[in-house]
This record gives C-alpha cells, structure tokens and sequence, in this order.
C-alpha cells in the first residue's frame, strides 16, 4: 500500500473540504519537498471514494483499490526505460481518456515526475487537459511548477507540499539543530549540499522552460514557412505546366508573362527554403542546449 498523507497536515485538510464541496479540481499540480505521490494518491481516493461524507474514507473498495494501486480507472503515467515519456504514450492516453471509467467515478492520471514531460508531451495533453470529458482528472507531481509550460499551470490548480506540513521534516529540522549545535559538521554539510541540489534543479527547470518560450515561436514560424513554401512550388510546377502548352507557348506575350511569374515564384521559393534553413539551424541549437541541461542533470535527481 502507498504512503498516506498525514491527517492532520494541511494539504489533507484542505483536500477533504473541496472533496466534500464537491470542488475537487481536475488538473491539480502537487509541488514542494513532501510526498507528491502520498497526496495525488489521497486526491485519486477521493475522486473515487464511495462513501457520503469524509472522503477519502481511505476504508471503501474504491479508496482501498487506489492506495493498493490497482484501481483500474487510476493510471500512474510513467515509462522507467526511457528518460522522457514516449509521445506514443501521452497520444494514447488523450484517448483512453474518453472511454468512460469501468469501476469509479473518475478516471485519473497520475504524473509521478513533471520532469519526464517534454514540451511536446505537454503540448500533447494541453488539449485534454483543457477540454477533456467531466470525468477524467490529471495529477501532476513536481518539485517545481516551473517544470510544466504555463499553458498547462494555467489549466490547473497548484497544491504545494510545505515542509511544516510533515512531521518527518520537523524532526529533520530538529535533528540538524542539535548536530549545529553539538559541533557535528558532517549532517550540517549533507542538508546544505542537499539545498545547493534542489536550487541548482529550480534553476534548470526555469532553464528549460525559457528553452521552450524560445522554441516555440519558431516552431510556429517553421511550420507556416512550410505551408507557404508548399503553396509556392504547387504554384511554380502549375507555371511550368503552363508553359509546356504549345497553344500558350506560341502567345509570347503569355509566354513572357508566364516566364517573369516563374522568375518571382522561384525567387520567393528560394528565400523561403534559405529561411526555413535558419530557423531549422536556430531549433537544432535550442533543442541541444535542452538536451544538455537535460543530460546534466536538469530531467534526473542530483
């Protein structure tokens, strides 16, 4: 059975009054330092919950299912061979999730780790996320928000994990003040390595994401070039067609029409294909500055 959220912490509080307002969000980002996974399981619990009030009553068969992971309407979505969830994944997740749930009320998705989620994984699930049916819901767990695209942190609802909400921590915190102050260097070092670590994470994550801001734009701009390029030598082939007409052929003044046409088309062909060259140079360069911060260190814990 997974971890439970402690009952008395806040984030368990607060859960049990949207559950119990019926106001349970359907996107939810659980961030911060404590046991995400512990609280997107006490949220898929109560999505799922039988019981009239208290939900979770972390007793019915639904709640039971979902702590003991094998609630089949509860998905936790990862891939462990692969550093980034394949975007065959996330495709057919956007279409499991309009087949409607075959024991509970809801069916949930649970994102362990935000880090796995590239920009296209994320783009992939931003419509499903946005506009899926009533009864799908998606969890995501992350250190940091600044893992996931703002189109996607504008779609939901951020719960954070504070250190004062877990007893663990408060005995950390107790612990290292007693080493502090009994002269022990050794546990001091170990939590401020491990505070260097996670800011050093924050920074990569914000890294990415103004990888991605820049990324996009130029996406856009590839993709629309290559319509227009498309238009262009369609155009450009029908001028050459044209100009094979013996009919059109033996008009010189259609003929040299046609040709000055053929003469700007291939121009602008040109142009645009020394362009689509640029901006496809410009993505590899931003794409490998993203690989990098992912190879050190900026998808995996430090």
């Amino acid at each position: 059975m997974g971890q439970l959220l402690p009952e008395n912490s806040t984030l368990a509080r607060r859960l049990r009054r949207a559950a119990a307002g019926g106001a349970l969000p359907h996107a939810i980002i659980f961030s911060g330092s404590g046991d995400r996974m512990a609280a997107a399981r006490f949220a898929a619990a109560a999505m799922e919950c039988e019981a009239q009030s208290g939900k979770p009553c972390l007793q019915c068969r639904q709640c039971r299912k979902v702590l003991e992971d094998i609630h089949p309407d509860v998905q936790t979505v990862q891939d462990p061979d692969h550093r980034e969830l394949p975007v065959d994944l996330l495709r057919s997740l956007r279409q499991d999730a309009y087949i409607r749930p075959n024991d509970g009320a809801a069916k949930v998705y649970i994102f362990p780790d935000c880090d796995a989620l590239n920009q296209r994984d994320q783009n992939v699930l931003l419509k499903i996320v946005e506009e899926g049916p009533p009864y799908a819901a998606f969890l995501f767990c992350t250190e940091t928000a600044a893992a996931l695209l703002p189109t996607i942190r504008s779609r939901c609802v951020e719960w954070k994990l504070r250190g004062e909400d877990e007893d663990a921590r408060d005995d950390a915190a107790r612990d290292l003040c007693r080493a502090f102050a009994s002269g022990q260097l050794l546990p001091v070092s170990q939590y401020l390595v491990g505070l260097e670590n996670k800011r050093l994470k924050r920074e990569q994550a914000e890294q990415r994401n103004a990888l991605y801001k820049k990324m996009r734009p130029k996406q856009e701009a590839y993709a629309k070039l290559e319509t227009q390029l498309e238009a262009l030598l369609t155009e450009q082939s029908d001028v050459e067609a044209a100009l094979a007409d013996p009919e059109v052929y033996a008009d010189g003044n259609k003929t040299t029409e046609l040709l000055k046409k053929f003469s700007q088309l291939k121009e602008s062909s040109e142009q645009a294909l020394e362009k689509l060259g640029e901006l496809e140079a410009e993505l590899a360069e931003l794409e490998a500055q993203r690989a990098a911060l992912s190879m050190n260190g900026g998808g995996d814990e430090l």
